[in-house]
């Protein structure tokens, strides 16, 4: 196997070449051709995608007017057998932060993205009324979407499905993705959603879509990849399988899902609750896993092509909320809606899961907001009463913010905005406008440094690096040498979203799976340094971008409540000494300056 140099194939597969160019403003399309060089330098998915937001992008445009591009893309696994596959990417800049956003969804749809024979999607414009969007291997047709506009999620896909069997009989099966009226009304956290309850959930991808006056767009083709390699596919695939009928992990999620993380967040004193005062809540054993099975009827549910099956199909068995079907609701929306705003019963939390669903908002943002608000309440910044557990009250608020309804129209355009009307900037938690996932970096060290250097803001799975800290693979106390681990683990899963991948897919797939994987699909030969090299470029196209926008090493900097406020559980802060050095290390790990840039920061 050889490094970068000797990537090199006749043909590479596992791609089409091709793009999808749409123009909204003049409701026209074009195909364009991806030179194959292209894929071998970035492979697809997130490290292509970046680079064709890097050059298209106008410098400093306004994240919600038409120069602004949006872009999906898929990678050369979608649409293969290989397991954890079936997702794709959205690419934008951020209404939310105003810098690199990204954001991922499973589900079904990739795979009928992929069957329209493109390896990417490029949207442009604005129109002038709603519409959606039917894209096939022939192209775009734009579909008018007045009817459509103002309705909610579920039944947004449900009647875009309908049209599609009425009209299209011939098309078997298709793909479809909506926004909810959140992003039509261009709330900064408005998700992308697709199969009812998956979603490219952060950044604001959705408002960027709702400016653009899209409600939906289907998928359908008969295309199929060729892999340079299909015996070794098979083999792969096959040998996966097997190794993971008995792996613990994998059958950990099946079983509980992602809601196990709660007992082991509060164990270790690192599940936020109370607007980021406390590290622990007392009544965990009322939304954990076991309180999720119990007060529930659970189905496992699985994207298409896994296994793993970490999703919950979950319908309240009673109480007010009976007969309530949602999958969920996640560690992440636990954390947010249950810890932050400390509302207690899972069947609530599962409550406003389906709130935030139905109205197309990102249930981490929504979950901190709601407890900033109450944060500003009792400290007499605000005079909208909402109180820490009062999930009518909560739901009342998601409402507000969707529909831009006084105080809800300042917290639907971000943290950031709200923070700076409040006079509360020292108060709120967030970096670079994104706030953190379930994980206090006062515990996990590691986690502040994934929460200050990811592109996107407060992010958690650009390097997952909880899993390491909480399993003991690194003390979470540990300074020394851990930006080092931490740059492998986020060249790794920068891979994994070029591929595209499922995340938790990542203690199954090490540097020798995926250079067997890709070598099968794409005929591409690397080795670890070879892909290392690749998702390294990658992270310095997505710093440039960032640079290029305005960003700082001051926006690299965490919170200073995490470095001031200790959590009265175990008293511990993350110093701003350990912050820098981690920082600093990481600079170096990257082969940035001191300062954080790329030190061919011209070179695009």
């Amino acid at each position: 196997m050889g490094g970068v140099e000797g990537r090199r194939v006749d043909a590479m597969k596992g791609i089409y070449g091709r793009a999808l160019k749409i123009d909204m403003s003049e409701q026209g399309a074009s195909f364009e051709d991806i030179p194959e060089e292209l894929f071998q330098r970035h492979l697809g998915g997130k490290g292509l995608a970046t680079r064709v937001l890097l050059e298209n992008n106008p410098p400093g445009v306004d994240p919600l007017s038409a120069e602004n591009h949006l872009i999906f893309s898929i990678g050369p696994l979608v649409g293969t057998p290989v397991a954890g596959s079936c997702r794709y990417g959205v690419f934008t800049k951020s209404p939310q932060t105003g810098f690199y956003a990204e954001s991922y969804s499973g589900g079904t749809v990739a795979d009928y993205m992929a069957r329209t024979g493109s390896d990417l999607f490029m949207i442009r414009g604005e129109s002038d009324k709603p519409v959606w969007l039917e894209i096939s291997e022939e192209g775009v047709q734009f579909h008018d979407a007045s009817e459509l506009w103002g309705t909610e999620t579920y039944e947004t896909e449900a009647r875009l499905k309908g049209w599609m069997n009425r009209n299209r009989p011939d098309v078997r099966n298709c793909g479809a993705i909506c926004i909810g009226p959140a992003g039509e009304n261009k709330v900064a956290f408005a998700v992308i959603e697709n199969d009812r309850w998956r979603c490219a959930g952060r950044t604001g991808v959705g408002a960027v879509m709702g400016a653009k006056k899209i409600k939906g767009m289907v998928f359908w083709g008969n295309r199929r990849k060729e892999t340079a390699h299909p015996e070794l596919v098979r083999d792969f695939v096959k040998g996966l399988y097997g190794r993971a009928k008995d792996d613990k992990g994998v059958n950990a999620y099946k079983t509980l899902g992602t809601p196990q993380l709660v007992d082991i967040a509060n164990a270790m004193g690192t599940f936020p609750s109370r607007y980021w005062h406390k590290g622990t809540v007392d009544f965990s054993d009322q939304i954990n896993a076991p309180a999720l099975h119990d007060r529930c009827e659970v189905v496992p549910k699985a994207c298409l092509k896994c296994f793993m099956a970490c999703g919950r199909l979950s319908t309240v068995k009673q109480g007010r909320h009976k007969g309530l079907k949602i999958e969920g609701p996640e560690y992440e929306t636990i954390y947010a809606l249950g810890g932050l705003c400390e509302v207690a019963e899972i069947e609530e939390i599962a409550y406003l899961n389906d709130i935030c669903d139905r109205l197309g908002i990102d249930t981490m943002s929504a979950g901190n907001l709601a407890a900033f608000a109450m944060e500003a309440f009792e400290r007499g910044k605000s005079d909208y009463e909402i109180r820490y557990g009062d999930t009518d009250r909560v739901a009342e608020l998601l409402q507000d913010i969707t529909y831009r309804r006084g105080i809800g129209d300042v917290l639907a355009k971000g943290i950031k905005h709200a923070a700076r009307e409040w006079g509360m900037e020292d108060v709120a938690i967030h970096v670079k406008g994104l706030e953190p996932a379930g994980y206090d970096p006062r515990v996990l060290k590691g986690m502040g440094l994934a929460y200050g250097t990811s592109p996107r803001g407060a992010c958690h799975l650009r390097t997952t690096f909880y899993k390491p800290e909480l399993a003991g693979m690194i003390d979470p106390d540990q300074i020394e040498g851990k930006a080092r681990m931490f740059a492998e683990w986020e060249d790794r899963l920068t891979v994994f979203d070029s591929l595209v991948l499922c995340r938790f897919y990542r203690d199954l797939y090490q540097w020798e799976e995926l250079a067997e994987m890709m070598k099968g699909v794409t005929g591409l030969d690397l080795d670890r340094e070879g892909m290392r090299s690749i998702a390294g470029a990658i992270s310095d196209d997505t710093r440039r971008f960032n640079i290029r926008e305005g960003l700082t090493q001051e926006d690299d900097e965490l919170p200073k409540r995490f470095h001031e406020e200790a959590l009265p559980e175990k008293g511990k802060i993350i110093t701003r000494e350990e912050y820098g050095r981690l920082l600093k290390e990481y600079y170096e790990e990257r082969g940035w300056d001191e300062m954080g840039r790329p030190r061919d920061l011209e070179t695009q």
